[in-house]
């Protein structure tokens, strides 16, 4: 059963049609990969998703609400957890106090003073990195972590909310081969314990073909192929769109 669903979806700035009609759905426990060359939609279909722009038409629900027209706090609250193409952390506070502070903001609850929030759900915070391999490092200024443990500790503020639906944008991007391989395993992970639907968006076709449950192609704001990674990794119109005649998809792969 689909937990998203994203039909008729329009977008146009001034003359230029970024979006044109699309439509795909995301079930709980997918990970679904959205992909297309530079300038096929891909940015502006996710910011769409999240709320951060508004849709000229058609219709976006998650589990049957609408979330066309509302602001992205909102969403949020609905059950949608975002990560960024650059991580967003508070370089100054620890890893724990981080995530504390994610889960200060998912109860709505305000705190004059930080010694105040100090002790809030300390537990919980840890238990959240303790998922995603990061409880060893809870007590270090993010600041001094690398980027790959960085972007452990965004997922688990993602994490905080409790979300039915995790958008990703770009999750690998900036990272080692092997710390690529790291997240993305330790988000298959996630999803199936967790009974998540992840979206993600990501310029990496050997993360993609090694992880997503299914592909959505877009091309000049148009989907132009739907499937499971071997029905993609073999479509001639994607593989034309993204390397001309004569290349492949693994050749791509084994290049990057």
């Amino acid at each position: 059963m689909s937990l998203l669903t994203v039909s008729g979806l329009g977008k146009s700035f001034g003359g230029n049609r970024a979006v044109d009609g699309i439509g795909f759905s995301v079930a709980k426990g997918e990970l679904l990969a959205l992909i297309g060359p530079n300038g096929a939609g891909k940015s502006t279909t996710f910011n769409m998703v999240n709320g951060q722009l508004p849709a000229d038409s058609g219709s976006i629900t998650l589990d049957g609400q609408e979330l066309l027209g509302r602001k992205p706090r909102d969403i949020w609250k609905l059950g949608v957890g975002r990560t960024f193409q650059i991580a967003e952390t508070f370089a100054s506070l620890t890893v724990l106090e981080n995530v504390q502070m994610a889960l200060i903001s998912a109860d709505g609850r305000l705190f004059s003073m930080w010694r105040r929030a100090a002790a809030h759900k300390q537990a919980e915070a840890l238990d959240l990195l303790r998922q995603v391999g990061m409880a060893a490092q809870a007590d270090r200024p993010c600041s001094v972590l690398a980027y790959g443990d960085v972007k452990r500790v965004e997922l688990a503020i993602a994490l905080a909310n409790r979300p039915k639906l995790l958008l990703m944008d770009e999750p690998t991007a900036g990272m080692a081969p092997k710390e690529r391989n790291e997240l993305m395993a330790l988000t298959k992970r996630l999803v199936v314990e967790r009974g998540l639907a992840v979206l993600f968006t990501e310029h990496s076709m050997d993360v993609v073909f090694a992880y997503a449950d299914r592909l959505i192609v877009l091309a000049r704001g148009r989907l132009i192929a739907e499937g499971q990674p071997a029905e993609i990794r073999d479509h001639p119109e994607v593989q034309a769109v993204y390397f001309g005649s004569g290349k492949t998809f693994e050749k791509k792969a084994a290049a990057a």
